[in-house]
C-alpha cells in the first residue's frame, strides 16, 4: 500500500536542509530504484519553483510499504527527521486514484 509522508520544516532550516539533502535524497532513491517511489519533492516557502533564501516550508512523499508502522519506521529515519529540519512528520496510508 502507498503512504503520504508530510515532513514540516522548522523556521530557517534551510542550511540544515541542504546539509542533510545528500542523505535524504540516497535514501529516496533507494526507493525508487525498489519500485516503491511514486513521488517526493518539497513544498517551498512561496509560490515560486526556486524559492532562493525563502526555503521550504516542508516535503511530500509518497511510497509503498508493507504497513504503517514500516512506512512511520522509514520516515522516522530520514535524514532530515534525525537532524531537526523537520519539527514533525504525518504519515498516512494514500490511494493512488489518479492517473
Amino acid at each position: 500500500m502507498f503512504y503520504a509522508i508530510i515532513g514540516v520544516d522548522r523556521e530557517d532550516s534551510l542550511q540544515a536542509r541542504m546539509q542533510a539533502r545528500p542523505g535524504h535524497l540516497e535514501r529516496l532513491n533507494r526507493l525508487r530504484d525498489q519500485g516503491r517511489l511514486l513521488l517526493a519533492g518539497p513544498f517551498p516557502s512561496i509560490d515560486s519553483e526556486d524559492p532562493g533564501s525563502s526555503g521550504f516550508s516542508g516535503s511530500l512523499i509518497v511510497a509503498e510499504f508493507d504497513d504503517l508502522a514500516q512506512a512511520k519506521a522509514w520516515a522516522g529515519e530520514d535524514p532530515y527527521m534525525l537532524t531537526g529540519v523537520y519539527t514533525k512528520v504525518t504519515v498516512k496510508p494514500f490511494k493512488k486514484v489518479l492517473p
